[in-house]
């Protein structure tokens, strides 16, 4: 019985410690233009854009795409009484 007990413990100690933090979403909803830039290490996602112009200029010279941003959520007010 303390043999089973030891080996349960070990594999949660085991699966705590373990694990990595996992990214978060890459679109950032606050802004309505991303930016796509492939590097040598992999893709790269940039979503800190206000208007396509803007990533555009940011973007020149490095291969870079600019798309709208599919989880752009814009902010509404909200209406007074």
């Amino acid at each position: 019985m303390m043999t089973r007990a030891a080996l349960v413990w070990i594999i949660l100690v085991t699966g705590v410690t373990c694990t990595t933090p996992v990214m978060a979403q890459t679109y950032d909803p606050n802004y309505p233009v991303c930016m796509e830039k492939t590097e040598w290490g992999g893709r790269y996602i940039d979503c800190s854009f206000t208007s396509i112009a803007q990533c555009k200029a940011t973007g020149s010279g490095l291969g870079a795409t600019c798309s709208a941003n599919p989880y752009f959520a814009p902010r509404v007010p909200t209406r007074r009484r």
